[in-house]
């Protein structure tokens, strides 16, 4: 697949769920509410179409060729590219599955660790450093600032005690 099918591919099916969203966000009012605002399908509605309209402007450069994208038949994902892409995925999948068993926050560490050190190839320490502190801060933005509990799998039980602190 070149370039230039790619880029239109990607247009239509990102307008296509465009559309989706948009008639999905009608079931709320998305109009402004007398005396509260705006209704619970507004912003994913406006957001949408917004959407939709980029979709639009970027089938009427493609179909002008007016980018280097809209004009070039080269290969879109060449061998590595592919590699890294299947690699990413398998990885998020892995992450999402682990989420089910060991929690999130240990699924994100793993993660991570995985993909900086084995895949971006950067050092021990700023792997280390980014594995550990990226869990922590989602834990306290999500469970104590925003109050929103995330899946903990059979981890559960080594987070009373932060429960005791922030609740």
């Amino acid at each position: 697949m070149t370039t230039r099918t790619a880029e239109l591919l990607m247009a239509i099916l990102m307008g296509l769920l465009s559309v989706g969203l948009m008639w999905k966000s009608t079931e709320l009012e998305i109009g402004w509410i007398p005396d509260r605002g705006p209704g619970g399908g507004a912003w994913p509605f406006w957001l949408s179409a917004v959407m939709l309209l980029c979709c639009l402007v970027t089938v009427y450069r493609w179909w002008r060729r007016a980018t280097p994208q809209s004009r070039s038949e080269a290969e879109f994902m060449d061998r590595n590219t592919r590699r890294i892409n299947f690699i990413t995925v398998g990885s998020l999948v892995a992450l999402l599955g682990l989420t089910h068993v060991i929690g999130i926050y240990f699924a994100i560490f793993f993660f991570l660790l995985f993909y900086i050190r084995f895949v971006g190839r950067h050092s021990w320490p700023l792997t280390g450093i980014l594995s550990v502190a990226t869990p922590i801060f989602l834990f306290f933005f999500f469970e104590a600032l925003l109050r929103i509990l995330l899946p903990k799998g059979y981890s559960e039980p080594l987070f009373y005690p932060l429960y005791r602190i922030i609740y």
